[in-house]
């Protein structure tokens, strides 16, 4: 059971240092080219009105 047990945690670090590898790469990304910081804002307007739409419509 300990094997198993190491491996689990052996790919929950992984997926944990990936994510924020991915992060940190889409930050950068993001402060290098401007239009994609305009394009993330108006996605997260878009999806906030859609869900606030999705909200009221609910009973």
């Amino acid at each position: 059971m300990t094997p198993l047990r190491f491996l689990l945690c052996l790919f929950v670090f992984i997926g944990a240092l990936a994510a924020t590898g991915a992060l940190v790469f889409s930050i950068v990304l993001i402060l290098r080219f401007p239009p994609l910081l305009v394009a993330v804002v108006l996605a997260c307007w878009i999806f906030s009105r859609l869900l606030s739409r999705v909200d009221k419509s609910l009973p």
